[in-house]
């Protein structure tokens, strides 16, 4: 009977998990910084300038 219980419970989190971690990229998806090409390439230019 416990036996069954945890398969439930993992049969749960291997069908939810998926889900989750779909919800949290659509989130961090919908926070970034849209940018201009100018814009961008002055970023990654800074970028690379700091890590000498």
């Amino acid at each position: 009977m416990a036996a069954s219980g945890v398969f439930v419970v993992f049969a749960l989190l291997a069908v939810a998990a998926p889900f989750a971690l779909y919800y949290f990229v659509r989130a961090e998806h919908d926070e970034r910084e849209e940018m201009d090409r100018r814009d961008a390439e002055r970023a990654a230019r800074r970028d690379t300038r700091d890590r000498q």
